[in-house]
Parts: C-alpha cells; sequence; structure tokens
C-alpha cells in the first residue's frame, strides 16, 4: 500500500510545474510485481489528475493578483496565452499529460476559469491514456 500512496504523490508531484517522473516509478513497480497493473494505474492516474487540478486552483487563484506590481507574468504574457488557448480550445487538455506544454496549460486553464468538468474530464482521458499506454508496454516486456 505503501508503493500506491508513493506513486500517487510522485505523480501529483510531477503534475504540477515542479520536476519530476512518474512514469519511471510506475515502471518500477510494475517490474517489482508486488502490486496490481491497474491499482497502480488509478493511483498514477488520480495523482496526477489531482495534481493538474492543483495548478487550475492556482491559476485561478494568482489571477486576482494580476495587477499587482510583484505579479511574475506581464499581462502581456497572460494576453498571448490565453489567446493561445482560445485558438487551439478546450480539447488542447486532452494534451495535458505532455512534458514541458502540459503543466501551463492546466494553469492557463485555471487563468482562464475554465469549468471543472470538462477540465477534469479531458485531462483525466489524456493522463489515463498516457499511463495506461505505459502500463501496457511495461506489462509485455515483464
Amino acid at each position: 500500500m505503501t508503493e500506491l500512496a508513493g506513486l500517487g504523490i510522485a505523480a501529483f508531484l510531477s503534475a504540477t510545474l515542479l520536476p519530476g517522473s512518474s512514469e519511471a516509478l510506475l515502471v518500477s513497480l510494475l517490474l517489482l510485481g508486488e502490486e496490481s497493473p491497474a491499482w497502480l494505474l488509478a493511483f498514477a492516474t488520480f495523482g496526477n489528475v489531482l495534481g493538474s487540478l492543483f495548478n487550475w486552483y492556482m491559476g485561478a487563484f494568482f489571477m486576482s493578483f494580476q495587477h499587482k506590481k510583484w505579479f511574475p507574468i506581464s499581462l502581456q504574457k497572460i494576453d498571448k496565452a490565453q489567446v493561445w488557448f482560445s485558438k487551439y480550445g478546450i480539447w488542447s487538455l486532452l494534451f495535458a499529460w505532455a512534458p514541458i506544454i502540459g503543466d501551463p496549460l492546466t494553469l492557463i486553464a485555471g487563468m482562464m476559469r475554465i469549468s471543472l468538468i470538462p477540465f477534469i474530464l479531458l485531462v483525466t482521458i489524456g493522463k489515463f491514456a498516457r499511463y495506461a499506454l505505459i502500463t501496457g508496454i511495461a506489462l509485455v516486456w515483464i
């Protein structure tokens, strides 16, 4: 059970703006074979989606400070990010799993106050698909 909790925490942290790789831990735990692959997949997905939800809330919360001098992102960059998100739409959240763009994408979604139900559904689909693919590949190699 501690492996599942550790994987969930690693997946959560990997989904935030902090660096991390929950995929390596997932594959390691699959190779150990001490936990059910379905449980590992579930905990990795759940933790990663929670991390993205944290990003959403951070984006929504910090926008209330956008007119302060100390705010780290210029209004010009915020406008540019919002134009980009509007151009590609809510469906771009299916790529919240992607390295480099995924974490900022979920932060921007919060800044734009994208509705939580579609946000959670799209992010979960993308992240589950990524972890399912990794799990499937790892299980074939075992």
